[in-house]
């Protein structure tokens, strides 16, 4: 018997132990379990973003292009619509609506609503729809600072999202949170924040939402792709109606606007689609002006992520008028042509280097390759320019006299000929660039050596590698009409170069000043070489043998240039200069075929000058004294008469008017005097004269010929 009692003794004491053990139990693995919770909850917590970070919510705003007038658009680059906007700015319907349909207990949370997370966890439980439970502070959360998490659907990503959240409420207070939110919430079709998208679906702003168009766009974020008005319209009604009644239910609205509203249609008025590429006019010098912007390491200190997503302001040098002017002289001359030929044409200012305007083909639609800046083309004779720049500079004077003879047969067996196989004799270098003698100036390059024709066109930015040989005088190596255009703008601007300006100013989203084009361009030619490089180029379009006589300016512009025209006729050139406009056209086809021999550029560039300068005073050209020439016309015999009788000769096989009509030339230098006198058969000597050399001092009839007699300066 007291064993029994015994046993029933322990017993008893075994179970209070155990009531006593047990809880203890069971409290120290609940504390294990929080512990290792906590821990875990450190580890995920551990590295989260910082909020102090200037990037963490800052918008992806677009970036809009101009003209030159600052007004003219030419495109807007984005990776998304984004036009933030103020609270002020944004309809009252749309700000309660989002809370009411979002977060109802927004302004009651400190960033997480633990109400919220047990209503959802009972419906989860319960079988319902599922809901997520995250407040409007957490959706910010992952689409600003968690957005590369954003769709990790982990119990981690939920608590880093909520432990953010809280921090955010406590640097942000409510109004400003839900103005993050609402420039930032996707809205489908590729709207971010409320103001893009009251533009995209109803072509309002984001003030003027209606009850309804606000009803709609707040019910959006749900789903942006299932509940796309221009796509699934009876989801997103659908959609819209709830809002309306979760609107109605929070005392937003009054059961008479919620009736109302239930009724009416979406109503969308949706915005016309983006152009092609963001481009919204002159697509060739938009295009390029942006990859200039896009190219690696450019001067604009601009990248991908600046253009799409900065809010950059840029502002070009493209003059809308003149860019106008230019597509129509090139639509013309299109439309005289057959076949695929194409015309391009780069405009630049001698002041400040600005690009004016460009067309680099016919239809930017059809084919993107920019003839005007890509690649480059044989730029024929208008690269003689700096042969003749090479032989001034070597003080070779414009009137010495060039071999011409046509065909010109080398040691390696080539045959140089003229255009047309023309014999032009020996004639002055003056008349031989006018002419375009090729044999004239490769003999003349062969003189000079190619190094010098290479160094002055390098130094007017013709900056890719050239061969060093003689045949480059005749313009056989690519260049652009663009690099043309700013070689040649170097003589307009009297010898200063600058490089091609496209940006004049890059404002960053907050207005200020990023980038500003430089005025100031750099002296690579002394104004008394270009000075008389000018006199010889405008006898191309003033000689009566002038490879351009008759297509200046319709309002009788002085202008000086060169022709020019590549193998087979491949390519068709003027490049041309004014002292206000420097203009390179060009005519041919984009597969590099031959074109028709009749072909060329210059009806094309007197269009577009005289359309660019109708209506404007003619500016003279500078007086530039002429520089030193060390190399002179040599002095012909004055009483030889046996080469008189020779020459007489070989007057009389040349048709020429009859001299007693001629002009006066007395005075005149001799290069416009033998321009003047382009329809008759001339004479000249020269003769020691303490009047300035070249100047002509007499002129009489002999024969058939009117003679002149040429100062060649003091003896």
């Amino acid at each position: 018997m007291k064993v029994r009692r015994k046993l029933r003794h322990a017993k008893t004491h075994a179970l209070g132990w155990s009531v006593l053990i047990a809880p203890a139990l069971l409290a120290l693995l609940l504390a294990g379990c929080l512990i290792g919770l906590w821990g875990v909850v450190s580890s995920w917590t551990r590295d989260l973003p910082s909020l102090d970070n200037a990037d963490a919510f800052a918008y992806a705003r677009q970036s809009y292009m101009y003209a030159g007038d600052g007004t003219t658009l030419l495109a807007e680059f984005q990776l998304e619509k984004r036009d933030p906007v103020e609270n002020s700015r944004i309809s009252a319907y749309a700000l309660k609506g989002t809370v009411a349909t979002e977060d109802v207990r927004f302004y009651e949370h400190d960033g997480v609503d633990p109400m919220g997370i047990a209503r959802a966890v009972m419906k989860n439980l319960a079988g319902g729809r599922l809901e997520g439970a995250s407040t409007i502070t957490q959706q910010l959360v992952r689409n600003t600072v968690l957005s590369e998490e954003a769709t990790d659907i982990t119990i981690e990503r939920k608590v880093r999202e909520a432990a953010l959240a809280l921090e955010m409420e406590k640097r942000f207070d409510k109004a400003t949170l839900l103005n993050m939110y609402l420039n930032t919430i996707n809205y489908g079709d590729g709207c971010y924040g409320i103001q893009a998208a009251a533009r995209n679906y109803f072509q309002v702003d984001a003030i003027d939402l209606t009850l309804t168009q606000a009803a709609t766009l707040v019910g959006i974020p749900q789903s942006p792709t299932m509940l796309n008005p221009k796509e699934h319209p009876e989801a997103c009604l659908a959609r819209r109606n709830a809002v309306l009644g979760r609107m109605l239910a929070d005392d937003v609205i009054t059961q008479e606007e919620h009736d109302e509203a239930i009724k009416a249609p979406l109503d969308l008025n949706p915005e016309q689609p983006a152009p092609y590429q963001g481009i919204h006019a002159y697509p060739y010098f938009t295009s390029y002006v942006r990859d200039k912007l896009l190219e690696e390491g450019n001067k604009y200190g601009c990248s991908y992520a600046d253009l799409f997503k900065g809010g950059l302001t840029i502002y070009t040098t493209l003059d809308p008028s003149l860019q106008d002017k230019a597509e129509a002289a090139c639509a013309q001359q299109n439309a005289q042509m057959a076949g695929g030929l194409e015309s391009s044409l780069v405009a630049m200012s001698p002041e400040n280097g600005h690009v004016l305007a460009m067309v680099g083909g016919r239809n930017y639609e059809s084919d993107q390759w920019n003839i005007a800046t890509q690649g480059g083309r044989p730029p024929g004779s208008t690269f003689k320019v700096f042969t003749l720049i090479a032989a001034l500079k070597a003080g070779i004077s414009p009137q010495v006299i060039t071999d011409c003879t046509s065909p010109l047969r080398l040691p390696s067996g080539q045959t140089i000929e003229n255009f047309g196989g023309a014999n032009y004799g020996k004639r002055t270098l003056a008349s031989a660039t006018a002419i375009s003698s090729n044999t004239g100036y490769y003999r003349l390059a062969e003189k000079l050596g190619p190094q010098e024709i290479i160094d002055a066109a390098a130094s007017m930015g013709i900056d890719q590698k050239l061969p060093s040989l003689p045949i480059i005088t005749l313009g056989t190596e690519d260049a652009t009409p663009l690099q043309m255009t700013a070689a040649y703008n170097t003589l307009a601007a009297r010898g200063v170069y600058r490089a091609p300006v496209v940006i004049s100013k890059i404002e960053d989203a907050e207005g200020n000043v990023i980038y500003e084009s430089p005025s100031e361009g750099k002296r690579v030619l002394e104004e008394d070489i270009t000075g008389a490089t000018t006199k010889v180029l405008r006898g191309v379009f003033e000689s009566g043998e002038g490879t351009a006589r008759g297509f200046g300016p319709s309002n009788g512009q002085p202008v000086a240039g060169k022709t020019g025209t590549s193998s087979q006729f491949r390519d068709h050139w003027l490049v041309g200069y004014c002292p206000t406009l420097t203009c390179a056209a060009w005519i041919g086809n984009r597969d590099f075929s031959p074109t028709p021999e009749s072909l060329n550029a210059h009806a094309l560039w007197g269009n577009f000058m005289s359309r660019a300068l109708e209506g404007k005073a003619p500016v003279p050209f500078p007086v530039v004294p002429d520089p030193h020439y060390t190399t002179l016309p040599a002095p012909e015999p004055e009483e030889d008469e046996d080469e008189e009788k020779d020459e007489g000769k070989d007057a009389e096989e040349i048709e020429g008017k009859d001299p007693r009509t001629a002009p006066n030339v007395v005075g005149m230098q001799v290069n416009d005097a033998l321009s003047t006198l382009a329809e008759y058969w001339v004479y000249y000597s020269y003769v020691a004269s303490d009047q300035p050399s070249g100047t002509v001092l007499s002129q009489s009839v002999d024969g058939k010929a009117v003679s002149i007699r040429v100062s060649r300066g003091s003896p």
